[in-house]
């Protein structure tokens, strides 16, 4: 069994150690925090495991995961290799959802097997069981030995693997965002739409719930072209052409943002087929600005 020290072990890191200590994947080995006091909460917390309060204590193993904030895992890879613990036999990884495993360098050049792992949830709270965290997707890219081992170590804790490349791994973590974090963003958008036309917050929430949820519902089941309604979807130029006027008496950036979204659902209606083509370029040229043409 290979064992695995761990520099900065917050959530993310007692949940996938605990995770592969129950499934007897990796033996826990050193602990590094930020304070002695926190390392040893966390090797508590996982059940192996020995805290550390400097690198230099740390007794070189075969793997370590960094799995600090993105902006302090450049810094620990350099203090890790200044500290010439790691060899042709090591492999070192972090789970940066950005970052790419060129962040590693500095490891790569002292022979070390390096990658980085990304599993797409959350980790607000430390995960207790593999029930919990199987059916996770996890995107994996780097070397191809660090890559190998890190996948069999995944998978026998219930994930699903993605290969992706480094170059790519910005667009892929935008891609999170748009779907989760943007998804809210639109939503709060609606929210301040419904309370400009007069509806009070409270009551907005009520209302949009069931159809937020059959829309997602809808969505998973059928795709989006399929599971794609709305004005858009119809070819009603007048709908869009009123919403426009009034979103700009209101406010030209939510417009704006309103015409780009506008576009890329066009691009689902075409391929939907339900509207016609003489109003699907009635609403091209809505959406890109142009005043309607009547035909």
């Amino acid at each position: 069994m290979r064992c695995l020290n761990i520099i900065g072990c917050g959530s993310l890191g007692q949940s996938l150690a605990r995770l592969w200590r129950d499934n007897e994947v990796f033996q826990i080995g050193h602990i590094l925090n930020r304070s002695i006091e926190s390392a040893q909460s966390a090797v508590d917390y996982i059940g192996d495991g020995t805290a550390a309060e400097r690198i230099e204590e740390i007794i070189p193993s075969d793997s370590y995961l960094i799995a600090t904030a993105d902006s302090q895992i450049q810094a620990s890879a350099e203090a890790l290799a200044a500290s010439r613990k790691v060899d042709s036999n090591t492999l070192v990884f972090h789970c940066s959802g950005v970052l790419s495993s060129d962040l590693l360098s500095s490891l790569r050049e002292q022979g070390a097997s390096v990658a980085s792992a990304h599993p797409l949830r959350s980790f607000a709270r430390p995960i207790l069981s593999k029930e919990e965290f199987s059916g996770t997707y996890c995107a994996i890219e780097g070397d191809d030995k660090a890559r190998v081992v890190l996948s069999k170590a995944f998978e026998a804790i219930g994930a699903s693997i993605i290969a992706i490349d480094a170059k790519d791994k910005a667009l892929y973590h935008a891609a999170g965002a748009i779907v989760c974090n943007y998804l809210t963003t639109l939503m709060e958008l609606g929210l301040q739409t419904y309370e400009e036309s007069g509806i009070e917050r409270d009551l907005a929430l009520k209302m949009i719930e069931p159809f937020v949820r059959g829309t997602l519902d809808n969505f998973f089941a059928v795709g989006p072209v399929k599971g794609l309604s709305g004005p858009i979807a119809r070819g009603d130029c007048e709908t869009i052409e009123s919403h426009l006027r009034a979103l700009e008496d209101w406010s030209q950036p939510k417009a704006d943002l309103y015409r780009l979204m506008g576009q890329i659902t066009l691009e689902l209606s075409r391929k939907q087929g339900t509207a016609s083509e003489e109003a699907l370029q009635g609403l091209e040229a809505l959406l890109k600005g142009s005043k309607r043409t009547s035909h």
